[in-house]
Parts: structure tokens; C-alpha cells; sequence
């Protein structure tokens, strides 16, 4: 498995300017790689290959006047620019063929030296290294300071440097891990999200909502007050906007931590989890979509997926359309739509249902019926031959059902 560890760095002010100008080259031959692809097309030329454009556009155009200081970064950055630009081509293609599944993919754009987030990144090709005294070697730019929260589980194939748009420094590792898997446990669970509660688990434990954007509300407004106050172009006006980036930024770092706490003491403490397959899209179009993206459920749930694969648990999506808050838990009931405002109800068998308590138990149910499918169990009836007066695909069948109907026959 691979996967990211995420550090901050902080560079010197010269070795800022260094990253500055290497994410500079990487855009621009990013950009000259989409122009020279664009153009090739409207001309109804052949595909550039991935060899023609490393030539044409960096081994060739250190030779030119106009871009000769693109030998001042290494060559390790502006190839995987190029690699970035295949890659979002691939995915492009792939969207609109339907071999890639969920969303459409949009075509590459040009990246602008606006845009809040910077990032290039080095393979073992170029080199870089983590020397012994917890420093960053870095090719053409030197040695980074690095908080190192913990130590990497192997060495790294590559490294990303990010820039964000509050202004910080972080450097990616991509590692490869085996995976570790925990001792089995007998419990299984079932997982209801929701606004009122983040999380309802079928065993009656319910998590409140933290609303971390909620509760910082009064904080960004005030600084997205004092932004829009500044000049436009003006240095105060850059300051105002990395200080709003750096609250947005805070809200977030806090919101990932809390998940990743609360989604590692699941997967410990459950052999199974199952969870319910949101629309997070379609909910962030209606009037709840400031609560829907402030609690964050596409993200909990993928660390629930990968970290379920890492330690040899078992996960499960339930259907996005199963009824698990108006089915009976007991008797299998159906009840009619409830409002968001009943957390409560009764089933005509005499069960007294909470809301969420009951959706997790059926959201459990459900993935453990899915789960045995999935290794061949028996976990729906069998078929059964209709009688021959409801099989109406046989045209005599047909015309007797008619005819008992009252309808004449053709």
C-alpha cells in the first residue's frame, strides 16, 4: 500500500525564493505543454507523445533565449510537470469514455502564478535525500528544516513540496507500507452520519457534531469584513488574504485531526464497518450544504476505507438509496418519509424507534448481508417459478389474464 506523510518545513528566505522560481519553471512548462497539445489538436494533428513534448519543451528550450533559465531548477521538477499534465489528460479521457467511474473529469487549464496553492515534486531520479540530522536535501535548493512528528515507515520514492495558500511549507513523502493487521475482534458496526450527530453507531453510541466552521463563523467574518476593506493589488490586501487563508486553514487542519482520531478508535475497536453511501454532491446543493461540507463526511469515510484495508478490517458501502431510517429494524416495516425535524417513531408492531439508532442498525444489517454475497452465501431467496396465469410473457397466459380482467382478448 502507499501512502502519504505529510511535514511542515520551513525554508530560509533564500531557499523560499529558490521554491518560488521552481514553481514558476514547473508552470510554465506545464502551460507550454497544454498550449502545444491544444494547438496539435485544432490543427487535427497526431498525439504528441510523452517523449515529443520532454524534448520539444525542455531539453530544446534550454537552448532558446527566452527559456534558458529553466536550467536553473532541476530537470526532475519540469519532467514530472509534463507527468502531471499526461496524467490529468489520462483521467480526462478516461471520464468522458466511462472507464473512469463517479464524477466527469474537467480537461486540463492553464495554472496561474495566483493560484494559492504551489507544489512541484522530486523522484529518486533527482536525488533528494533526508540526511541524518532530520534535515531535507534538496537538489538546486538546498536543505530544508523539517518537523518530523514521526518517522517513516520505509524510504520514500518521492517527495512533494506544497506551498498552500496560507502561506506554509510542507513536504509530501509518498511511502510504500505492508499492511498491519490488527487482532480480530468479534464486534461489528454500522455507521448513520448525520447533522444533529456526526456519527450514530448501531451499538447506541451517538458522536456529537464538533461544527468546527460553526464555531469559527464569527472569526472568518470578521477577517473577510477587514479584507474586503483593502485596496485590490495592495501589499495590505495580500496580508488580509493570507490571514483568512490561515483561519480556513486552521478549521481544516482541526476538522482532519479530529477524524482521523475518532476514525482510528472505529477501525481498533470493530472487525467490520459499514456505512452508508451519502451524495455529498447532491446534499451540497440544498439549503444544508454549509452543515453538509462542515462535517466532512466524504473525508471520514475514506479514512474509514483506506485504513480498513491497512489493517485487515472489513468495509462496506450501503446503498445510497436503502431506506434505513424509515425501515423497522424488527418487523422490516417501510414507514412513510419523515421530516428532519422527528427523531423518534413508532412501528405499527409495538417498536419504538430512535431515528439514527435505527439507521445504524439497518445500515449494519445490510452490510453484513452485502458482505456474505459478496463470498457466495445464500443471502436472498431463491427463484420461484410464477404460475402460469402470472407469467404473462407466454402470449396464452397473457390472453387468459386478460380475459379474467375483463378486458378482451386480442
Amino acid at each position: 500500500m502507499q501512502l502519504r506523510y505529510n511535514f511542515r518545513v520551513y525554508p530560509t528566505p533564500g531557499q523560499q525564493i529558490e521554491l518560488a522560481r521552481a514553481f514558476g519553471c514547473a508552470r510554465v512548462v506545464f502551460n507550454d505543454g497544454l498550449r502545444l497539445r491544444q494547438a496539435a489538436r485544432e490543427a487535427g494533428e497526431k498525439y504528441v507523445s510523452d517523449a515529443e513534448l520532454s524534448r520539444r519543451l525542455i531539453t530544446e528550450a534550454k537552448l532558446t533565449p527566452e527559456r534558458a533559465w529553466l536550467g536553473e531548477v532541476s530537470a526532475v521538477v519540469l519532467q514530472q510537470a509534463l507527468a502531471d499534465l499526461n496524467t490529468a489528460y489520462r483521467n480526462f479521457f478516461a471520464s468522458i469514455t466511462g472507464k473512469r467511474k463517479g464524477r466527469k473529469v474537467a480537461p486540463p487549464r492553464f495554472r496561474s502564478r495566483k493560484d494559492n496553492r504551489q507544489a512541484i515534486r522530486f523522484t529518486k531520479n533527482s536525488r533528494f535525500k533526508v540526511l541524518d540530522d532530520g534535515r531535507l536535501r534538496l537538489p538546486k535548493i538546498g536543505d530544508l528544516t523539517v518537523r518530523w512528528s514521526r518517522t517513516l515507515p520505509s524510504d520514500p520514492s518521492s517527495v512533494a513540496i506544497i506551498r498552500d495558500a496560507a502561506g506554509r511549507y510542507f513536504a509530501s513523502f509518498v511511502v510504500h507500507t505492508t499492511d498491519e493487521a490488527l487482532p480480530p475482534v468479534e464486534s461489528e458496526i454500522g455507521i448513520d452520519l448525520g447533522l444533529t450527530h456526526f456519527a450514530v453507531l448501531s451499538d447506541g453510541t451517538k458522536v456529537a457534531a464538533p461544527k468546527f466552521l460553526r464555531r469559527a463563523a464569527r472569526k472568518l467574518k470578521r477577517l473577510q469584513q477587514a479584507l474586503s476593506r483593502k485596496q485590490k493589488g495592495s501589499a495590505n490586501r495580500k496580508k488580509a488574504v493570507e490571514r483568512v487563508a490561515r483561519a480556513h486553514a486552521r478549521v481544516a487542519d482541526t476538522r482532519r485531526d479530529w477524524q482521523h482520531k475518532l476514525s482510528t478508535a472505529i477501525i481498533r475497536e470493530s472487525q467490520a464497518v459499514y456505512v452508508e453511501d451519502l451524495c455529498v454532491v447532491g446534499l451540497g446543493r440544498t439549503r444544508l450544504a454549509k452543515s453538509v461540507h462542515d462535517a466532512g463526511w466524504a473525508g471520514f469515510t475514506a479514512m474509514l476505507e483506506y485504513k480498513a484495508a491497512r489493517y485487515g478490517r472489513a468495509f462496506g458501502r450501503v446503498d445510497r438509496f436503502f431506506p434505513s431510517t424509515r425501515l423497522c429494524s424488527q418487523c422490516g416495516h417501510i414507514n412513510e418519509k419523515m421530516a428532519l425535524n422527528v427523531r423518534a417513531w413508532h412501528c405499527p408492531c409495538g417498536a419504538a424507534h430512535d431515528r439514527d439508532v435505527n439507521a445504524a442498525i439497518n445500515v449494519l444489517a445490510a452490510g453484513r448481508a452485502e458482505s456474505r454475497n459478496d463470498r457466495g452465501a445464500q443471502v436472498r431467496p431463491g427463484l420461484v417459478p410464477a404460475p402460469r396465469g402470472e407469467a404473462v410473457t407466454h402470449p396464452d397466459a397473457a390472453r387468459s389474464t386478460r380475459s379474467v380482467e375483463g378486458i378482451p382478448a386480442p
